[in-house]
């Protein structure tokens, strides 16, 4: 492990905005502040808007600075990136953000059920031959579902166009109620301050000229949800290649 990453964790253990539960305290049990986030972390009742596979927090952080009536946290299982989002958020004192460093597959351990307002996706790896670890898929959904307030929404922001039609088809199969969908934002006349906030890796694939997909969409109390029985063409996607993400 190289010695900024061994500096970050360490860092990390001294910032009061991020949690990073032990095996214990979510594989065998329920985390303590499951049900009591907005009343012993964010200390007030505003609701919360989650972003699974953060990364470095940017988009976390951008929505934080926008929308100081609402709480965010941010989720990944990769400390090293998370320290960034963590430092900023703590350097502009924005108290309305937060990070967990644990597993999505876990979440059902974290928050109760209704506790979220809303999920973002941004920029995830589109798992093309594990479809149980897409977190647009179905074994996600049912997860998402549980968490989501009534009438809670999903965000999705890919450069994937293998994800973007995965979940396209996902949406179309279980037939879920769709806000937005464009296949390239920043050519279309929707992309507002809110979605035009660009995570470093995002820039990056813009100045490829690969374009951004957006979806928003809702669950609608749906707790199950049907796998698309369908093949998807890689081989456009493959072309563009994936930038790879550092630590």
């Amino acid at each position: 492990m190289g010695k900024n990453k061994l500096q970050r964790f360490a860092e990390m253990e001294t910032f009061d905005n991020v949690f990073q539960p032990t095996h214990n305290e979510v594989w065998e049990t329920d985390y303590q502040y499951k049900g009591k986030w907005k009343q012993e972390v964010f200390k007030n009742n505003n609701p919360i808007v989650l972003e699974v596979g953060c990364g470095k927090g940017e988009y976390s952080v951008g929505l934080a600075r926008k929308f100081p009536n609402k709480n965010f946290i941010g989720i990944d299982i990769k400390g090293a990136r998370m320290w960034r989002g963590a430092k900023t958020a703590i350097e502009e004192g924005l108290s309305n953000v937060a990070f967990i460093r644990t597993k999505a597959e876990l979440l059902e351990s974290i928050f109760k059920s209704g506790e979220i307002s809303e999920i973002w996706i941004t920029f995830p790896d589109p798992q093309m031959k594990k479809e149980r670890k897409r977190l647009t898929g179905t074994r996600f959904l049912s997860l998402y579902s549980n968490l989501l307030s009534q009438n809670g929404i999903i965000h999705l922001k890919t450069d994937s166009n293998f994800l973007y039609e995965y979940t396209s088809y996902v949406i179309k199969e279980n037939s879920l109620a769709v806000d937005i969908d464009t296949n390239d934002l920043y050519n279309s006349d929707i992309a507002d301050d809110i979605l035009s906030i660009r995570t470093f890796y995002e820039q990056q694939f813009l100045d490829r000229g690969i374009p951004i997909k957006y979806q928003k969409f809702m669950l609608e109390g749906k707790s199950e949800f049907i796998e698309p029985d369908v093949e998807i063409e890689l081989d456009a996607y493959r072309s563009f290649g994936r930038l790879k993400r550092k630590e």
